[in-house]
């Protein structure tokens, strides 16, 4: 394979007993054509899996790894074989993305349960790639056209979110949001709120200290850049439409604060966009969704999301 031409999105097949390959196939059989015809698409993944979703394969090319053994495919059932799979059509990508021969990616949903059971530490595709490209500054926005989302914690089992904010962290976000803002959508001057991380953003400590110790001393620095931050607000009334959309992006504490509202709002709109990164690199803001896999019931607008937005993104790297 040469070198990249033109805008090339390369596509990871995700886990081939997931939803990850019919999302993709469907999605791409129904990108408008102002899209197909702006960027090269090409999958990695393993055609004898992906063809069960798209006979013909016209339109897109596709990198076989032929890894994921016929008599192991089980269809909604994850196995050693194909979370191994999901890996590899990962690391590929990150491959090719380093040689430059596409220029962004788009990644279906892998299981971090089942690629962690193969004694390989994987908090997610965002974490992996940051250290695969030695990024220090990263973060994730979850991003539709009325509303932007990002998070300071990502995936944290609850009880230790309030010990892993702080003020830097948030700082970071905040910057990375904002310059995410208008690099790539171009607001040149983004308002941006801020959630609270207790109730009621902790009534002014009365229920919880956060918001005083870490939060507001994190927008104060912010703002002292030049930067419109507001908050912290209650998270059970921000995310209210009538006040969000006010704003062009919300800073959440923490993964559910963020994502259920976002989700509950815009469910299939909604795509994960990596902050940070030296190339874009977006996924559709859902999981694998074994219980449905092989079933034709899986909607791919989140994935076609995904792809219309790297595609929209990717010149604007560099």
């Amino acid at each position: 394979m040469s070198r990249l031409r033109r805008n090339t999105i390369g596509i990871t097949m995700g886990d081939p007993c997931g939803i990850g390959p019919e999302v993709v196939a469907k999605a791409l059989a129904t990108l408008p054509s102002s899209i197909r015809t702006s960027a090269r698409f090409l999958i990695i993944g393993d055609d004898r899996v992906y063809r069960r979703y798209n006979p013909k394969r016209k339109g897109e090319g596709l990198v076989d790894l032929r890894n994921m053994p016929p008599q192991k495919l089980r269809l909604g059932r994850p196995s050693p074989e194909s979370a191994r799979a999901s890996l590899e059509y990962f690391q590929y990508a990150i491959g090719l993305l380093k040689e430059k021969k596409i220029s962004s990616l788009v990644t279906a949903p892998v299981s971090k349960e089942a690629v962690s059971s193969l004694g390989i530490p994987f908090c997610g595709h965002t974490e992996y790639l940051a250290r695969a490209f030695k990024v220090k500054r990263f973060g994730m926005m979850f991003v539709t056209d009325r509303l932007k989302m990002s998070l300071v914690t990502r995936h944290l089992p609850l009880r230790r979110v309030a010990q892993a904010i702080d003020s830097a962290k948030i700082d970071t976000t905040l910057s990375l949001t904002h310059e995410t803002l208008q690099k790539f959508f171009e607001i040149p001057k983004p308002r941006i709120a801020v959630c609270g991380l207790n109730p009621h953003a902790g009534e002014g400590g009365r229920m919880g200290r956060e918001e005083v110790t870490k939060i507001i001393p994190a927008i104060q620095k912010a703002r002292r850049r030049g930067f419109k931050v507001f908050g912290p607000f209650a998270a059970d009334t921000l995310f209210y439409p009538k006040i969000a959309l006010g704003y062009d992006a919300i800073v959440a504490m923490y993964h559910d604060q963020g994502l259920i509202p976002m989700k509950s709002l815009y469910f299939g709109d909604v795509v994960n966009l990596t902050m940070g990164l030296p190339f874009v690199r977006t996924s559709p803001a859902h999981g694998t969704a074994f219980d449905i896999a092989g079933k034709d019931a899986a909607d791919p607008q989140s994935m076609r999301e995904a792809i219309k937005l790297a595609v929209r993104l990717a010149p604007q790297v560099g």
